[in-house]
This record gives structure tokens, sequence and C-alpha cells, in this order.
């Protein structure tokens, strides 16, 4: 175990000025941006890669989440570097491998190339939203951290609409592949952005700070799975909003197309509704957060109000099937709204622990996420596939396939609420 001299609390020669705060989101928002746009892309290009490729149900939920297995495996050695060597240095190298796997992305001629790709995608972005979460803990303020944090998915929301309809419209002309060479080059630039202008990691000694004291850290997890707080948030996490992220970046085209009978062109159009739609929330709970959180309205209270509206719009769903028709992107555009209370429990979980525990806590909380985004991307395609070998036609394979998720959801819910509050 070594000694870290580190200051306990945030103080106030860690805060960056307005004008540099500004600036140093702005560069960590591109990267994110582009790294949103790689994740979503899968479901604006699934009926090209099926086609190309002769792809199932569950070939296509494996593809899409090898990007979330990718981010996974990243996520605990992600947190021991960043606490030890701040997010602008972290992330750098991390998007090395992200300009890597979109131009191995583009290249593949298998569906075993793709799927490498794709993981390899995913450990190159895994530090874009870890990375700035951990220096927003230190940089900013409490009511910062929530707001910034809003405007950061809302970033990802538009990287997200980016991968629609215009993704759909640049096809015809580029071809996919050229469409993952121009990915490669834009994070590069977005890391040249982020070289120039976010500033390095400082440790705080006791010279320059009398309220720092010396933390004995032996870079470990112990605290964080130590944490009742954090295991209460744990199921939500993994099924609430990493089931969100899954349906968003993936099951919502095909929901489209193979339960309602929308074409390709109509599914593009249908899930840059449902992106602009979680674009205009993330921007709204950036707005509210601060407000809410100064009224005294814990984050805790929030999800357990507005989390149950999801598992309404679950059940309507799975009920109506086909017969939701030109309402199927609404529908799943009030699925996901409805689901984004849940995405506050990010934050929460990081400003439960001591700064210098804020990239273990925050990228041990991601890890759930991400494997929670992983299991039900290919969990429902396994579901499809299964109710298709049970004799089910399609529409009803994928309604079975949505109730089971809900089912998982709203148990989760269930623990999170019968688990007593603890205080962090």
């Amino acid at each position: 175990m070594t000694a870290v001299t580190l200051a306990h609390n945030t103080t106030h020669s860690d805060r960056l000025s307005r004008r540099s705060a500004v600036v140093v989101f702005l560069a960590f928002a591109l990267a994110y941006f582009f790294s949103a746009l790689v994740r979503a892309i899968t479901a604006t290009l699934s009926p090209t890669l099926t086609d190309e490729f002769s792809l199932n149900a569950q070939d296509l939920g494996l593809l899409a989440g090898g990007y979330f297995l990718g981010f996974s495996f990243t996520q605990l050695p992600l947190g021991r570097l960043l606490d030890s060597h701040g997010p602008k240095k972290v992330v750098l190298a991390f998007l090395t491998f992200a300009v890597l796997g979109c131009l191995a992305f583009a290249w593949a001629d298998s569906f075993t190339g793709l799927l490498a790709a794709r993981v390899l995608c995913g450990m190159g972005v895994s530090a874009c939203l870890m990375a700035p979460l951990t220096g927003y803990r230190r940089w900013f303020d409490a009511n910062d951290q929530l707001r910034s944090n809003s405007w950061m998915l809302m970033t990802g929301s538009l990287g997200m609409l980016a991968a629609t309809l215009p993704v759909q419209w640049l096809m015809p002309i580029w071809g996919w592949r050229a469409l993952f060479v121009m990915l490669g080059i834009m994070i590069a630039l977005a890391m040249v952005l982020i070289f120039m202008v976010v500033p390095l990691w400082r440790t705080t000694s006791t010279n320059e700070d009398p309220a720092a004291k010396v933390i004995q850290d032996d870079g470990s997890y112990r605290e964080i799975w130590r944490s009742a707080y954090f295991w209460r948030m744990t199921p939500i996490g993994f099924f609430s909003y990493g089931g969100m992220v899954a349906i968003q970046t993936l099951w919502a085209g095909p929901w489209m197309t193979q339960v309602a009978g929308w074409t390709p062109t109509e599914a593009a159009k249908g899930l840059f509704l449902i992106n602009l739609c979680m674009l205009v929330t993330f921007w709204l709970w950036g707005l509210m957060s601060p407000g809410l959180a100064r009224r005294g309205i814990p984050v805790e209270r929030l999800i357990a109000w507005g989390l149950p509206m999801s598992f309404v719009v679950i059940a309507s769903l799975a009920w109506m099937g086909p017969s939701i028709g030109t309402g199927a992107a609404v529908g799943v555009a009030l699925l996901c709204v409805s689901s984004t209370v849940v995405a506050l429990a990010q934050p929460a979980v990081g400003m439960a622990f001591p700064p210098h525990l804020a990239g273990r806590a925050l990228s041990a909380y991601n890890l759930v996420v991400f494997a929670g985004i992983f299991v039900v991307q290919w969990g429902i395609g396994l579901m499809v596939d299964a109710g298709l070998g049970m004799g089910l036609q399609k529409p009803a394979a994928y309604q079975m396939a949505l109730a089971c998720f809900g089912v998982c959801s709203g148990l989760s819910w269930l623990y999170f609420l019968l688990k007593r509050p603890i205080q962090a």
C-alpha cells in the first residue's frame, strides 16, 4: 500500500474558472459525441450489415453488444488509471484504440472481423464519459457536476442523432466503410483538442493545501465494493439504464422494421425522432437537476417516482406489437425518455465517494451499466431467436423478448425500493 497525499474534498484551488470549465467541457463533449455516434451507428446500419454478412438476430445483438463488451473489459483498470494519472492522459491513450477500431471495422470482411473491431472500438472510447466525470468531480462544484453529467449525456444523444438520418443520407454516397474511416479521423481531431485544452491531473501536497491529508490508497476497489449505496444502485443501473441504452442503440431499429413493418428509411427517421427526444430530455435534466437538489429532492426520490412510467410504456409496447403501426417511434421514444431518470444515478454514485475514489466509483458503476447493455442487447436477440424456434411469428417473438426485459427492469426497481436508503 502506498501513501498518496490527496485532499479528501475538492479544494478551491482545484476549481476551474467558468471560461476554462466551458472549454474543457466542450473538448470532452466532442470526443463523447463521436463515441456515441460509433455506439449507435449499428442500429442504422443493421439492415445493410444483415444483408451483406447474412446475420441473424443473435448475430446482430452480439455485434452491437461487442462494443459494450469491450467497454466493460476496461472499466476496472480504467478507474485506477483515472485516479492516479487523471482524465487527460488516460482518455488520449484510450482513444488511440478507438481510431484503430474504426479503421479495422472499415476493413473487416467477415462477421468475426466486424465483432473484433467493435470490441476494440468499445475499449477505445470507454474513457470518453468516465474521464470527464472524474475531472468534473474535482474541477466543478456539486450542482455543476449534476448539470455537466446530464449535458454530456445530451451530447451523446446528439451523437446518436447523427447516427440516424445523416448516416442514412451518406450511405449511398460514401458507403459504410468510408463512414468508419471518417469517424476514425474525427476522433483523432478530438484528441488534438483535448491535448490542447484539458489540464493535467494535479496531486495536492500538504504544503500547497492545509486541508489535504495523507490517504492510504492501494488503488483497490475495496471501499466501492463495501458500499451499500453502490449495491443499492446496481440493479437499476444494470437493467433499467443498461436496457434503455440497449434499446436506443440497437433494438429500436429492428422493432420499427420487423415489428411495425417500417422501411429502413422510415426507421432511420424514427431513430432520429427518438434520439432528438433523448437530447431534449437530457438538456432539461441538466437545467432542472441543480434546482431540484437545492430544493432537497434527492436523486433517489426522483428514481423511485419516475422510473415506473417506463414500465407502463414497456407493457403497452409489448401488448400492442404490430398494431402500433405509425406510432412505433413515438412509443420507443416514450420508453427511452421515461427511463432517463435512472441516468441521474451515475453522478450520484460518483458524489457518494471522496474525490480520490471518484474514478473508481464511476468506472465501477459504468461497468455495471455497460455489462447490462451487453446482456440486454444480446439477451433480446437470443429471446427473439428462441421465440422463432418455438414457432412464434417474428413480431410476437419481439413482443415476448420486450416483456421479459420489462419484468427484469421492474424487479430491479423493486430491489431499489426495498433497500433501506443509505446515507453515503
